[in-house]
């Protein structure tokens, strides 16, 4: 008599929370490195298009993949639903160029270390701990080693990238107040298809005085793809398996990947100083989520 075969056992909850984390993990790092080989190929078509004509290609790529996820009802918005999305999507415009641009003057790992600073002075602001203080006085002293006197100091690329702070700040506020009022994906895809409208005429400049090239062509639209597209997509899978503070918490290794990304891809290397300052700016945010987490209640 053939023996019964064996039935597999189901996975206990514990298992498949496990396992849910570890690809939520695994999902979160191939976004954010996605991110920041999508930026560091972005700025090989620099040579030809420039960063503003990067960016025109990477907001026609945005457009294209959230106008299709989100769908947006346009007709029906109503006028304060639409100032919403216009101001959203000229900080997202904005928030694009002057991140390109910055990396242009002052390189990756320096450009977006100061535009990373955007969402940790929001984080620090909504709080009042003594922990979040240090923090602060921590981020602040990256900042002024970064930014610090040298003959190569570049101080409008710095600029570029303080601005790009502050509309990524800007950026999660009017996202927080658009997801409010347009349900779902429809607020965030209407803003994006918006930006590449504004971007058409700027596009059509660059590509009449600056021929693109089919190289120069191909690293935009890769760009795009892999800074706007695959990002968004995995996010989307991420928010629904990994808590938000745990999130906020890996976003941190941004800057890092594209330090190491920098020095790999382009050959933009740090001196120690910016290495440590840019762990200034890391560890500052890693403490703020961190204790955070640890003094919330459980559910």
């Amino acid at each position: 008599m053939p023996a019964a075969p064996a039935t597999a056992t189901a996975p206990t909850p514990a298992e498949t929370s496990h396992r849910t984390s570890s690809a939520g993990v695994v999902a979160m790092l191939g976004s954010g490195l996605s991110n920041q080989v999508g930026a560091a190929t972005g700025s090989l078509a620099f040579p030809v298009l420039g960063p503003v004509g990067v960016v025109a290609v990477r907001q026609y790529v945005a457009a294209i993949v959230l106008l299709a996820i989100g769908r947006p009802r346009l007709r029906s918005f109503t006028r304060r639903q639409w100032r919403s999305v216009v101001l959203l999507a000229v900080v997202f415009g904005t928030m694009n160029l002057s991140l390109y641009t910055a990396i242009d003057r002052v390189g990756l790992g320096l450009a977006v270390t100061l535009e990373f600073l955007g969402p940790l002075a929001l984080a620090l602001a909504a709080t009042r701990r003594r922990v979040d203080a240090c923090c602060a006085v921590l981020a602040a002293a990256g900042v002024v080693t970064l930014m610090r006197p040298q003959p190569t100091t570049d101080y409008v690329g710095m600029g570029f990238g303080l601005l790009g702070a502050a509309c990524w700040a800007s950026y999660i506020l009017l996202n927080r107040t658009v997801g409010s009022r347009i349900p779902g994906a429809q607020g965030s895809a209407a803003a994006a298809g918006l930006s590449a409208l504004m971007f058409l005429p700027v596009g059509l400049v660059v590509a009449l005085r600056h021929p693109p090239t089919a190289a120069s062509l191909g690293y935009a639209v890769a760009a795009g793809v892999l800074a706007s597209a695959v990002p968004y997509l995995v996010d989307l899978f991420t928010l629904r398996h990994v808590p938000p503070a745990a999130f906020g918490l890996f976003m941190s290794v941004n800057p890092v990947l594209a330090a190491v990304v920098g020095w790999i891809g382009l050959g933009q290397s740090l001196g120690r100083a910016d290495g440590a300052a840019i762990g200034a700016v890391v560890t500052a945010n890693v403490l703020s989520i961190a204790t955070s987490r640890r003094r919330t209640p459980a559910a």
